[in-house]
């Protein structure tokens, strides 16, 4: 399948803009150009608001003022070095709202400066807190899913694989589970779209250059976890799209996932290119992405 003509209009929108690549930039760079890009969302929430979730900072999103919610513990993506609660803050709205229940979005600290496992702790100690305090939240603990994409995906499910923390289902949107990056996927899409194989090695560089990871280590390819680990997964949904590097290794972890009698969805969206979520205003596929997210919240969290 081509691109969809939505993305083929998209990319060609970026290809317009003044920056280099994000390779060719310093993190303090990346990061000045996502704000520069940056549009507040107007899709209407019940209640927002910043929550110190036992040191880690987060954003709570309340559809209702019902009390005893679902939660769905969120990790926004960017390659463990750029992203923040704003830049996936429509993303978390939709979700709490179209789902009926709660988001809990997750600002963990990033690389450079906090590389490898920082991330990932700050990402499991906020998974805890809610757990622990869900009821001041108007949550019940009992119902509780992780969701992330790309590098947010990799951290989710690995909160999932480690924080001991019971969950009904993880959702991962094209999830970033193979440090190695030796895909078909990978040498296919190498450049061209949105992301990169020159961004992946500058996203892994920096989230590795603490000197305590190593792509073949399972706390940073989940895929490479023992069987043992993965088998002990909740029911999971993979979300890939076609023309993403990212794109294999989400499908053979959902393979590995359904392998070992773990209940695994795994959807590819054809024609897409990573990141597609985020870009709902302009690709069709991002909204409609959300829509499912949120209905299995929703179905997950009341079932």
């Amino acid at each position: 399948m081509t691109l969809h003509l939505q993305t083929q209009n998209f990319l060609a929108l970026l290809a317009s803009r003044p920056e280099p690549p994000l390779e060719k930039m310093t993190p303090v760079e990346a990061r000045e150009m996502q704000l520069r890009y940056y549009r507040p969302s107007d899709y209407e929430i019940f209640s927002r608001r910043d929550i110190d979730a036992g040191g880690v900072p987060t954003r709570l999103y309340l559809p209702s003022a019902e009390k005893n919610l679902g939660l769905c513990v969120f990790m926004h993506g960017g390659g463990w070095v750029i992203g923040t609660l704003d830049s996936h803050d429509d993303v978390c709205r939709r979700i709490a709202v179209q789902s009926g229940q709660a988001v809990l979005s997750v600002d963990y600290r990033m690389a450079p400066e906090f590389p490898f496992p920082t991330p990932l702790e700050d990402c499991i100690a906020a998974t805890r807190w809610a757990r622990d305090n869900a009821a001041s939240l108007g949550c019940d603990a009992s119902r509780m899913v992780v969701c992330g994409d790309s590098a947010g995906g990799n951290l989710a499910t690995l909160v999932a694989q480690h924080s001991g923390v019971a969950l009904k289902m993880q959702l991962l949107v094209y999830p970033a589970t193979d440090a190695r990056c030796i895909t078909e996927s990978y040498r296919n899409n190498r450049e061209g779209l949105l992301l990169t194989a020159a961004a992946m090695d500058w996203f892994f560089g920096h989230y590795l250059s603490g000197g305590k990871g190593s792509a073949d280590d399972p706390l940073v390819s989940p895929l490479l976890a023992s069987d043992a680990v993965l088998a002990k997964m909740p029911p999971t949904l993979v979300i890939t799209a076609e023309y993403d590097p990212l794109c294999d290794e989400g499908e053979q972890y959902a393979q590995k996932l359904t392998a070992l009698g773990v209940p695994t969805s795994c959807v590819r969206y054809h024609g897409q290119i990573h990141a597609f979520l985020n870009y709902g205003i302009l690709l069709d596929d991002g909204y409609l992405a959300i829509a499912q997210l949120a209905d299995a919240v929703r179905r997950s969290c009341t079932s």
